[in-house]
């Protein structure tokens, strides 16, 4: 879709409130396209009032709504943390959720107001072209897609930051630019993720970014920090006794596993459009509250549903990453992870130390398979040595594991 396609239409814009987003704003009401700019508050945790959005965005004379989608936000994470849905590196993909949750989300108000049309600021050379634009032809297959930065009129125009501050500035919109960055950051509620610039050269150390939600290890605290975690059917329900909903799971959960250094990943991942892309991600809360439902899942699923389970995991994680979240295959793995995950319900105690995760302690398991008796090496009640008849008996301790779990009934 190109500019004066644009004519008589009625355009929602995803803004943030950048160079790109007043650029993209101001263009198009300059072009004559009524246009209306929608911001998701994600839970950023880069911005300390997403309000601030909306000074920054007034100059460029186009109204801007901002849409609260924490809540949204939190119920995301807490299905990337059901599903162990972590990408390249073994990180999980903080931006490729907030694209859906923020395409989800922006669709209905654009809708209401009036918006026939959702355009955004992201690049060509990434991931987030295809994401907006596969969101939207699924989630409102009637709602166009216009990409400024693949609109060879834009591209000649502004060819770079220097051009869009000069087209601004002829228009008495002032950029705060502030001093060159080593990297750019994208931020929400699960997470950062820093890429671009410096982080380009392999030869540049993932140290140079200063944190935002976590702690290098070498600046945290010194003792270990034991944090208990309550998990009702694969939900974290509780943090050291303490009943939270997801979204105050999710702050918490940063909050700790920030302070300890927990959740620092360098990854050189592999990109939807078959390029490679190096980035520095943050994600402490879902890495804390992560762990602690693998050590869950580990007592509660027998081998093949372990296996199941890793093979859905990595899937789901893809489908994250690809911009498939809301794809039948996405959604038949939603399901399927609920069926084993109705087991996963324990108290697990871990301690935190420098970036590390320990752990201490599984309680109040009641769909455990784990048998000391079982497991033992030294002479019990528990399994006896495998003899002629041994995959036989094996084959006894898994039917009464399973129906210990409750998963069959006589």
């Amino acid at each position: 879709m190109l500019l004066h396609q644009l004519e008589g239409k009625r355009v929602g814009i995803c803004v943030s409130g950048g160079l790109d987003s007043k650029t993209v704003a101001t263009r198009l009401r300059q072009a004559g396209v009524e246009c209306v700019c929608f911001t998701a508050d994600l839970a950023q945790p880069d911005e300390d009032d997403i309000e601030g959005v909306l000074d920054k965005m007034r100059p460029t004379g186009v109204e801007t709504i901002i849409v609260d989608l924490k809540h949204d936000m939190a119920d995301a994470c807490f299905r990337m943390i059901r599903t162990q849905a972590m990408y390249d590196g073994g990180y999980w993909n903080t931006t490729g959720i907030a694209r859906a949750v923020t395409v989800h989300g922006l669709l209905g108000p654009m809708r209401e107001r009036g918006c026939t049309v959702l355009a955004h600021g992201a690049t060509g050379r990434g991931n987030d072209q295809l994401r907006f634009e596969r969101y939207t032809n699924v989630l409102a297959p009637d709602m166009e897609v216009y990409a400024p930065w693949r609109d060879p009129a834009l591209l000649d125009q502004f060819p770079g930051r220097k051009q869009m501050i000069e087209f601004l500035a002829e228009h008495d919109i002032e950029v705060d630019l502030g001093p060159r960055k080593r990297y750019s950051t994208d931020a929400n509620l699960a997470g950062l993720s820093h890429e671009a610039e410096d982080l380009e050269d392999l030869g540049t150390p993932m140290s140079i970014v200063e944190p935002l939600m976590c702690a290098w290890p070498q600046t945290a605290p010194d003792e270990v920090e034991t944090v208990t975690l309550r998990y009702d059917r694969g939900n974290c329900v509780a943090i050291n006794g303490v009943e939270l909903d997801r979204l105050q799971c999710m702050y918490k959960a940063n909050e700790i596993g920030g302070r300890n250094g927990v959740g620092l990943r360098n990854a050189l991942e592999n990109r939807i459009i078959g390029t490679k892309s190096r980035g520095v991600y943050e994600a402490p809360g879902l890495e804390l509250l992560g762990t602690g439902l693998r050590a869950v899942y580990q007592a509660v699923m027998d081998r093949r549903s372990t296996q199941l389970f890793h093979t859905m995991s990595q899937n789901y994680a893809q489908q994250i990453y690809d911009g498939r979240l809301y794809d039948p295959q996405a959604r038949a793995i939603l399901a399927a992870v609920d069926v084993l995950a109705e087991y996963a319900t324990a108290t697990v105690e871990l301690g935190l130390y420098k970036g590390n995760i320990l752990f201490r302690a599984l309680r109040d398991c009641p769909h455990s398979l784990y048998n000391p008796a079982d497991a033992s090496m030294e002479a019990s009640d528990g399994l006896n040595p495998v003899s002629s008849q041994g995959f036989v008996e094996v084959q006894q301790v898994e039917a009464i594991a399973l129906a210990r779990a409750g998963q069959i009934v006589d």
